[in-house]
């Protein structure tokens, strides 16, 4: 009632309020407003790289400034150590300075592409730290690298192509190899997360990429 009060009197005293229309026309012009920004920033991102690959290093340092910190996520999500994460964090800046010429801002995001490049080396560091004394239920903490994200990012013709062809995939499969690829997330993370076998995701995510591979060749 309080409320109710205040607001009428507000209006009595001559203060206005914007319509319900008016709230829905600022909602819309800020959902523009936040997508042209990211386009902004992705576009940034890319012509770093394209910098980068002309050896600026200038350009390798801005990158490092606005990606390293999703980066070491991925890295800690995969490796669990923060020292061994901070080295699979430097080694992914040198493979970029090395191979920034292979990004193709026509495939996917430079966010995309980086996320993938730093997730396949975190496995690779993640392989390295085993012995062959281990056990194979420990070897299987190691995902699968027998169908690369890599492989299949390379085969898109460009992000819009590769957004299309994970839609297309079943709502689980398309969430697991999201956050599998993308977002750093280890198989028995995600097999604990939805209560089932490792096996059972690592085939569910093959499966998946299987699917999307074949997408991506029509």
């Amino acid at each position: 009632m309080l409320a109710v009060v205040g607001v009428c009197a507000a209006a009595s005293a001559g203060l206005g309020f914007p319509r319900r229309g008016a709230w829905s026309i600022r909602g819309g012009m800020d959902g523009i407003a936040r997508t042209i920004e990211a386009d902004r920033a992705r576009a940034e991102l890319a012509e770093l790289l394209r910098r980068a690959a002309g050896r600026d290093q200038s350009a390798l340092q801005a990158l490092y400034e606005r990606t390293s910190a999703k980066l070491f996520g991925i890295c800690l999500r995969v490796l669990g150590s923060e020292s061994e994460a901070q080295d699979a964090l430097q080694e992914v800046y040198v493979t970029v300075w090395n191979k920034a010429s292979r990004f193709d801002a026509g495939r996917a995001s430079a966010m995309t592409w980086l996320s993938v490049l730093a997730r396949n080396k975190a496995i690779d560091c993640l392989r390295a730290r085993r012995s062959p004394a281990e056990s194979l239920e420990a070897a299987d903490s190691v995902p699968d690298g027998g169908l690369s994200a890599l492989d299949v990012l390379e085969q898109a013709q460009d992000a819009t192509r590769l957004e299309h062809c994970l839609n297309e995939l079943e709502e689980r499969a398309r969430t697991m190899i999201r956050c599998a690829f993308f977002e750093g997330a280890t198989y028995p993370e995600l097999a604990s997360r939805e209560n089932v076998p490792l096996p059972t995701m690592k085939s569910w995510i093959r499966r998946g990429l299987m699917r999307l591979r074949g997408c991506l060749e029509q």
